[in-house]
């Protein structure tokens, strides 16, 4: 699954022999920085991990950058599958791609999810048409009666911009990027073992057809068994796996569970956030 054109970026890293054993954004220093667990499968079923997966990444990265300053925020993957996808052709609820969501991130922001609630179906995105069910603009309010709904301008909604985005795929940059700046997307093989998950050290072997994205939080090693994992945040809502999260094998766990980790390692992104703002 390719990911769309990315930046080439130089970062300054931690040494990897620097990294803590276990880390993760759910509880750093005694905070979680982490934006909140989303389903894409309701109200009807939507094929948007992908923007989930990435938008997800982006509002706790924000929340970083300003050390949970509240509020926190939560953005809007309608504007992604509506706008995003009109501007850069991320996806629709067929799938899409997470690189062209940076893109998209970089190039006009992405709006707070209070500007486009999540509504699972694929909308043109027109400020200057009519809103209906099938046109959704960037930012929109409806008032009561016969006044209907109107586009908020641009000038008066703030939006989430990055300043660069690149690829962290691999077991040492996934780690590096993730403990230096944030959780990142990751493509994953989502296979029917996987949709059963109720929770514990997942490992599935022979599953490598990347066809999923979510987001790695952090990693951690298993105090009884010494399982090494990748913490997973995905986009299926709280009842699967453990409160919607999944400790799945790296691949270079020597633990009993193995390394068998669909795939995970092979397609990871990450944006820069910068800014949020109306400009």
């Amino acid at each position: 699954m390719e990911k769309g054109v990315h930046l080439p970026l130089t970062l300054a890293y931690t040494a990897l022999g620097q990294l803590p054993a276990s880390f993760t954004w759910a509880d750093h220093k005694g905070i979680n920085y982490l934006s909140t667990i989303r389903n894409q499968h309701i109200p009807v079923y939507c094929g948007s991990c992908w923007a989930m997966g990435s938008t997800s990444a982006l509002a706790d990265r924000w929340n970083i950058k300003q050390s949970v300053k509240l509020p926190q925020i939560m953005l809007s993957v309608q504007n992604v599958i509506s706008c995003g996808n009109d501007a850069t052709s991320c996806g629709t609820c067929n799938g899409g791609d997470d690189g062209p969501v940076y893109q998209y991130a970089k190039d006009f922001g992405i709006p707070h999810e209070s500007c486009s609630n999540y509504m699972a179906v694929d909308t043109s995105c027109n400020d200057h048409e009519p809103i209906t069910k099938t046109n959704k603009p960037n930012c929109y309010t409806c008032s009561p009666g016969r006044a209907g709904c109107e586009a908020i301008e641009a000038g008066d909604h703030r939006r989430l911009f990055v300043s660069g985005f690149g690829k962290c795929s691999g077991y040492d940059h996934m780690k590096q990027e993730i403990y230096q700046n944030g959780p990142i997307s990751c493509g994953i093989d989502a296979t029917d073992k996987m949709e059963k998950y109720k929770g514990g050290i997942y490992s599935e072997a022979g599953a490598h057809s990347i066809d999923h994205i979510i987001s790695v939080v952090g990693w951690g090693v298993d105090a009884a068994t010494k399982d090494e994992y990748w913490i997973v945040r995905n986009s299926w809502g709280t009842p699967w796996g453990e409160d919607g999260f999944m400790r799945i094998v790296t691949s270079k766990n020597t633990g009993p569970a193995g390394t068998a980790n669909n795939a995970i390692e092979q397609e990871c992104a990450f944006g820069l956030v910068d800014r949020f703002a109306a400009n």
